[in-house]
């Protein structure tokens, strides 16, 4: 590699001289490949429309990115000279499909407790920041109210049901299908789903699919 800022092997008045080129034993699928930015805050979301070829969003919410990240997000994509169809939109989504919406709703709320309130610090926790901007402040508040004094539980239980339905997809087949829509129109056009069995990622295929 002879690059702007590296060259591989090290030439230089310390090198040993014994460097040499790996060569690859398996051969890439395509000429260039892909870099994508992992992003929630709305300066670190430009950047990835930017300089990135794709954006991956954790806790996405088809309604709160409409209302929020969204024009973060255009602002980059229009500085970087590209169109927006060539930008690829990847949020990881929990899938949880169960017939017992309550029972599913209640596997995701630790995640989302932990992050939202226990992670960072009061006035420096980004994954709380987000929940707010998203309009759950007042819970996002008591979840990292509860976390921090360590009454886990309860902050489990704090976790909005509606916060959850946004940005996991949960509840049983039809539910989960009726509410990929709201994905789609969205724009997302690479849905990366955090799944626990291989009956659910058939499911997630098909339905996808279609």
């Amino acid at each position: 590699h002879q690059g702007r800022h590296f060259n591989l092997p090290y030439r230089g008045d310390d090198a040993t001289g014994l460097g040499k080129p790996l060569k690859m034993v398996t051969h890439p699928l395509r000429a260039d490949l892909p870099i994508y930015l992992a992003a929630i805050g709305p300066r670190n979301v430009q950047l990835a429309g930017e300089i990135a070829d794709g954006w991956l969003p954790i806790f996405f919410s088809p309604e709160g990115f409409a209302t929020s990240l969204r024009p973060d997000l255009l602002a980059g994509i229009e500085r970087s000279g590209r169109p927006p169809g060539d930008f690829d939109i990847a949020p990881t989504v929990s899938v949880v499909v169960d017939e017992d919406v309550a029972r599913a709703r209640d596997l995701l709320r630790p995640g989302l407790a932990l992050y939202i309130g226990g992670m960072g610090a009061p006035g420096a926790n980004f994954y709380n920041d987000l929940a707010t901007r998203y309009g759950y402040e007042e819970a996002a508040s008591e979840v990292q109210r509860l976390y921090l004094a360590g009454r886990r539980r309860e902050a489990c239980a704090a976790i909005p049901d509606a916060l959850i339905d946004e940005v996991a997809l949960v509840g049983t087949q039809s539910q989960i299908a009726e509410r990929l829509d709201a994905w789609r129109n969205a724009g997302v056009t690479t849905l990366i789903c955090s799944l626990t069995t291989v009956e659910d990622i058939r499911l997630m295929a098909e339905l996808s699919s279609r």
